[in-house]
């Protein structure tokens, strides 16, 4: 898998959580590890990466301080993994990518 990087955010450090996009039509999300494998904590901030690429169609719960946690399939090919760099306290889902859908309407002022 080929990774697009859009973003990264959440501490001082140089490996924090970092949003990329694939070639699969999917999002890989870095993030801090939590007590499952598919399901990781990021700051609210790092969606702002998504931009133009769509949204992340996943459920996320706002833990009330400033993060989400949200699931995915956990990351584990070598390829992948050799692309991403990590410290130990996290991990790397993905995720799928939806297109954002303008329903219409018009404007009136």
């Amino acid at each position: 898998m080929h990774l697009n990087f859009l973003g990264k955010c959440g501490s001082d450090k140089k490996n924090c959580p970092t949003l990329y996009a694939t070639d699969r039509r999917s999002f890989v999300v870095q993030g801090w590890r939590t007590d499952r494998p598919e399901t990781i904590e990021i700051p609210h901030a790092l969606l702002g990466f998504v931009g133009e690429e769509g949204f992340i169609a996943t459920a996320m719960t706002d833990t009330g301080r400033g993060s989400f946690i949200l699931s995915g399939r956990p990351i584990t090919d070598s390829g992948t993994l050799e692309q991403l760099t990590m410290e130990d306290f996290e991990t790397a889902i993905e995720v799928p990518r939806a297109e954002r859908i303008y329903f219409g309407g018009i404007s009136r002022r």
